[in-house]
């Protein structure tokens, strides 16, 4: 009858560190904001290599929303990248998006370089400012081979 006690006990000890450790988790993933404390933007880049869902949206370095969802505009094919921003945020219409990466092996994320101008972007709008991302092989082929990027079809 011991033993079934003590069994019981260290298993309630083993369930409480387990949810105590799910809770921590849950906390610390930021698998994003609810919809209640963000509003959503769009940006439409012509490439968008290394951006996943759940991604960051940055300004100056600072986390300030996430990527809900990348899809292919069909009329465009161009990559559109729908943001959940922070509420608390707001932008303005002249803010550009661009796609950087942390280091040589990290992850993408879109950055956003707020603008200058007075009116904000609402819920809902673009930002019309992009720039897509940039492939570090395409550059180190350039590199070698002395192409100047004025001269690839994408620039022109």
């Amino acid at each position: 009858m011991a033993n079934n006690a003590a069994e019981a006990l260290i298993g309630a000890v083993v369930l409480a560190a387990a949810g105590g450790f799910l809770a921590y988790a849950a906390r610390t993933a930021d698998l994003g904001l609810s919809r209640g404390d963000s509003y959503e933007l769009t940006a439409a880049f012509r490439k968008a290599e290394g951006l996943v869902v759940g991604g960051d949206v940055r300004v100056a370095g600072v986390k300030v929303g996430t990527i809900s969802n990348l899809s292919l505009d069909n009329a465009t094919f161009r990559a559109v990248a729908r943001m959940a921003i922070d509420k608390d945020v707001k932008l303005p219409e002249d803010s550009d998006a661009a796609i950087a990466v942390e280091g040589l092996l990290g992850g993408a994320y879109v950055a956003i370089t707020p603008g200058s101008s007075d009116f904000m972007l609402e819920p809902g709008a673009e930002v019309v400012y992009t720039q897509g991302s940039v492939n570090l092989l395409d550059l180190v082929g350039r590199a070698i081979s002395g192409t100047s990027t004025a001269t690839t079809p994408e620039s022109k």
